[in-house]
């Protein structure tokens, strides 16, 4: 299957017939440590950066009318993000299973681990990072 938007990756989680929990990490840019002056021009020109997880959750399927809901509800609850990270979690899970995934995700983020998940755009659009 082809995932062109967010939505679809919804559709295709709606279609399972195990329970399926979507993990969500909601990051966004900053500069890195001890950056270099050329690294600050670049941010501030909107390019560059670090890749930081600003918060998280999981959501069932069902529970998600469509991204722009999903957008709007997360501007609501938390801080500007530019990159949504997804993974599937398939199956019955505990609350214990579902935090443990969701702190993997994290660190694997924050340690530039980002094979596993797909990201999303503002837009709700797939985006190839690295």
């Amino acid at each position: 299957m082809t995932i062109r938007h967010f939505d679809d990756l919804l559709r295709q989680a709606r279609r399972q017939t195990d329970p399926q929990r979507l993990l969500l990490v909601f990051a966004g840019a900053e500069l890195p440590d001890r950056a270099t002056q050329a690294q600050r021009i670049a941010f501030e020109a909107g390019e560059g950066g670090t890749l930081a997880p600003l918060m998280c959750v999981d959501k069932a399927p069902a529970d998600l009318a469509s991204f722009e809901a999903l957008v709007e509800e997360s501007r609501r609850a938390g801080p500007d993000w530019s990159i949504l990270f997804t993974a599937v979690l398939p199956g019955p899970a505990s609350a214990a299973d579902i935090e443990a995934a969701l702190q993997r995700m994290v660190e694997a983020i924050k340690a530039g681990n980002l094979a596993a998940f797909l990201p999303f755009n503002l837009r709700g659009e797939p985006v190839a990072l690295g």
